[in-house]
């Protein structure tokens, strides 16, 4: 792991649909269970209730801070970002959690999901690095979210705890925990859920651990599918720099599961958009949401034939279609050539 820092990339824009569903589910269930009612805690943000179980959704910056205020105002728990944290599950994050969980060594898990941070929808900008033998995760609160602040942060060391453990298929504690806020009322569940030691008002906030656990073999290290999606996300993200924020709302969200492709219109709804909108500033970008599709698909195909050993059958399921025979036609229509041809000629 090297010394310079990693730092996330974030999408600036307050109102841009950045973020997935996907990590809120953990904690819009926590809350369900505790007699919250879904569609209470989404008045006023904008967010449909049916979001809460759809993977695809997006949502901006604003509408997640939002969120983030009304499970404040209606919560019974007042640890119950903890809680939800500590519910996260890999498999929720698509392509980018199979790239995390396939990896080599945790060193290789943090980084990838570090500088790919922005495909699970981030509120604090992340940074990652090691000082002597100490290994930091270090976040910043860059739009000033007040009293929110605490709740965010229990629920991003939370989620990350509960993340390395299923990584690593086993107990992960860290050396210490600091916060820049005072401490809660429920400040002894901390160690329930974070398993170090924890410092208050200490002006930053890092969660540090021991360096030499970052070369730990992790238990289903695939390199040859770690390197597929991790290519296939990082071209995709910087391929996202220059295109419309439309277009990478839609991409960003296809990437989180690329097995179940909503057709336009269930976009169009996620997205809060009538379908004739979506369709019109899409022929403004010069593009279709066929031709999207299409692209993800088609590239993602081209990544495991290349890198992987995986069946065509097993290619097809992870490119987003039900049926081998449609993908073969597919492929042939793309490419000219039939999956197998193609495998054979790139090897």
């Amino acid at each position: 792991m090297p010394a310079t820092p990693i730092v996330g990339r974030y999408i600036r824009d307050l109102d841009a649909p950045a973020h997935s569903m996907l990590g809120l589910t953990a904690l819009t269930d926590a809350l369900a269970e505790r007699g919250v009612n879904v569609a209470d805690l989404f008045a006023g943000t904008g967010i449909p209730p049916e979001a809460v179980s759809d993977p695809q959704t997006r949502i901006s910056h604003r509408q997640k801070i939002a969120l983030f205020g009304n499970v404040l105002r209606l919560t019974p728990e007042p640890a119950i970002g903890l809680i939800a944290g500590g519910r996260q599950r890999i498999s929720d994050f698509g392509v980018f959690g199979y790239a995390v969980l396939s990896s080599a060594t945790l060193a290789d898990a943090i980084a990838f999901g570090i500088e790919h941070v922005r495909l699970a929808g981030p509120v604090l900008e992340k940074t990652f690095r090691v000082e002597g033998g100490t290994a930091i995760f270090e976040a910043r609160d860059v739009m000033d979210l007040g009293p929110l602040l605490p709740l965010a942060t229990e629920f991003w060391f939370s989620s990350i705890q509960a993340l390395v453990e299923r990584v690593l298929e086993r107990q992960f504690k860290g050396q210490r925990l600091l916060l820049p806020y005072a401490a809660p009322s429920y400040a002894s569940r901390y160690a329930e859920f974070l398993r170090c030691p924890v410092e208050f008002d200490a002006g930053v906030m890092q969660w540090q651990f021991d360096a030499s656990l970052l070369g730990m073999p992790l238990p289903n290290a695939n390199p040859i599918t770690a390197d597929a999606c991790a290519s296939f996300c990082s071209r995709m993200l910087e391929d996202l720099e220059g295109e419309p924020a439309l277009v990478k709302s839609i991409k960003e969200a296809c990437l989180n599961s690329m097995s179940d492709l909503p057709r336009a219109e269930e976009m169009a709804e996620r997205l809060h958009l009538s379908p004739r909108t979506l369709h019109r500033r899409l022929v403004e970008a010069g593009t279709s949401y066929q031709a999207i599709i299409d692209g993800l698909r088609e590239r993602l195909a081209i990544e495991f034939l290349e890198r992987t050993d995986l069946s065509v059958d097993q290619i097809a399921e992870r490119s987003g279609f039900s049926d081998v025979s449609n993908f073969r036609k597919a492929f042939k229509k793309w490419t000219g050539q039939t999956p197998a041809y193609y495998r054979e000629r790139a090897r």
